[in-house]
């Protein structure tokens, strides 16, 4: 039996050390610590690392969808960012709202507590 880590966890993902902390049908709840590395100039949580952390709980969602012996890839994405993030950490939840025969749109919130941080939706193709 494949341990769940080897298909959900990436040398990117682990770099950016994020953690997942959910996983269902089409689902993926995706943790992020700040650290000193993931600062902007202005010392709050880069916006590259929020996105880079959506892209992964999107990608996750999808293959949780459509399962991990097959791969989907980012098409686009649009983010909208709410607010900065100082210190702590932020959980992004992805769900995939379709899934075609050949693309999947996938939705997903940033949340520090209930504060909403970021929102997403992005399309991703499989291959």
């Amino acid at each position: 039996m494949t341990d769940v880590r080897e298909v959900t966890t990436s040398a990117f993902s682990h770099l950016l050390g994020s953690e997942l902390t959910r996983l269902d049908d089409g689902e993926a709840e995706v943790r992020l610590a700040l650290k000193p590395e993931l600062r902007n100039r202005a010392g709050k949580l880069h916006g590259g690392a929020i996105f880079s952390l959506v892209d992964i709980a999107m990608g996750l969602a999808c293959s949780s969808a459509h399962g991990f012996d097959r791969h989907s890839v980012t098409v686009e994405c649009k983010i909208n960012y709410m607010r900065a993030i100082d210190e702590g950490e932020v959980l992004c939840q992805a769900k995939v709202i379709h899934h075609g025969s050949r693309t999947l749109v996938v939705e997903a919130e940033v949340r520090q507590g209930d504060a909403l941080v970021a929102r997403a939706q992005g399309t991703f193709m499989l291959v």
